[in-house]
């Protein structure tokens, strides 16, 4: 098995509904995004698929969120925007748009330096 890795990262505000304390009021990160996408071969140039290609699909996504308010994206209209919810979201819609044989190994997010959720299937 091969695996590629791609960090990229957005900075954007949001609040948690319901929570009872400082993350119920706005507030922003500087999130840091880490992608593994996995294949068990390689392609005729030996890649799992080309950095540039992979950082332009990650980018369309990550940067729908990149200086927003996240609470008022449509993915997060009723989902909570944590940081668990965020890599499943980039997850969710970097699945279906990767080259036959490349898939998704796991999604990162930190929303600092020491706190991160990762998701994967």
């Amino acid at each position: 098995m091969y695996e590629l890795i791609i960090e990229t990262d957005f900075a954007a505000a949001h609040n948690l509904r319901e929570y009872k304390g400082q993350c119920e009021k706005l507030h922003g990160h500087n999130w840091k995004v880490k992608i593994v996408l996995r294949a068990e071969k390689l392609d005729k140039l030996g890649m799992v698929m080309d950095f540039r290609d992979a950082k332009s699909i990650i980018g369309k996504f990550v940067n729908d969120f990149d200086h927003n308010y996240l609470n008022d994206i449509e993915d997060f209209k009723i989902l909570n925007p944590t940081t668990e919810n965020i890599s499943k979201i980039i997850y969710d819609r970097l699945k279906n748009t990767l080259p036959s044989g490349v898939r998704i190994g796991s999604v990162t997010t930190w929303e600092s330096d020491s706190c991160g959720a990762v998701y994967y299937e």
